[in-house]
């Protein structure tokens, strides 16, 4: 995820303590459990930076208001399991958490500290929530992507072009294809246009895509958010 995004995610976070307790701050110092997957990697480096700026914007210093506790799995599952139960016994007002196998342990691990996942494809089917707008439990935090966009683009393309009487959708082929196809396909009976898809790998797929869509009056093409397609 980006650095930026992620500032936020924990930034908002750090704002949904209560006030009195802020106001306190200085009385005793606050505790934040944080667990990642490899210490060296550069991505999750570039996390830890950005949780430590986000929370100093606010005026949380790390050593003088606010203690963050570092667990690195490195990918095991027995160290994952291990540090969420250890984690917990650390008694943290927040803990964050990053990927699904990490995010799964913690909150088996405890169902009354906040937790606070970054960037999780697809939080719900996952079962970390209940939904978007009301996530519900002890966890909350950010999904790189909303799949139902796909379905309003549908609408949307529909609308500004009401004579359209089929569709294209072009995805990368990864694991968010599937997915994209459902929210895709979610929608199309109520406005009577036929469906298609293009998986495509390269440039050159994506201009034969293109052309063929170019051969057929009345179509319509759907660019959902992907990262092959940026």
């Amino acid at each position: 995820m980006r650095r930026r995004e992620f500032i936020t995610l924990v930034g908002g976070a750090a704002t949904a303590w209560p006030l009195a307790a802020r106001a306190q701050q200085a009385e005793r110092m606050r505790r934040i459990g944080v667990l990642m997957g490899v210490a060296d990697d550069a991505q999750g480096q570039v996390r830890v930076k950005a949780l430590q700026q986000g929370l100093q914007e606010l005026g949380w210093i790390e050593g003088r208001n606010v203690r963050i506790d570092y667990r690195w799995t490195g990918g095991n599952a027995t160290r994952v399991r291990a540090y969420a139960a250890e984690l917990v016994k650390l008694s943290p007002d927040v803990i964050v958490a990053h990927t699904p196998p990490v995010i799964a342990a913690m909150r088996q691990a405890s169902s009354s500290i906040p937790i606070v996942f970054a960037a999780v494809l697809d939080p719900e089917a996952h079962g970390f929530i209940d939904n978007l707008a009301r996530p519900g439990g002890n966890l909350t935090g950010t999904t790189n992507i909303e799949f139902s966009l796909v379905g309003k683009m549908l609408e949307m393309l529909k609308e500004v072009a009401p004579g359209i009487v089929r569709a294209t959708a072009i995805f990368g082929t990864n694991a968010q294809y599937l997915v994209y196809l459902h929210s895709f396909g979610s929608v199309s009976p109520t406005l009577a246009v036929e469906l298609s898809a293009a998986a495509v790998r390269d440039t050159g797929e994506i201009e034969a895509a293109i052309s063929e869509l170019g051969r057929k009056p009345g179509t319509g093409l759907v660019v959902p958010p992907d990262a092959f397609m940026r």
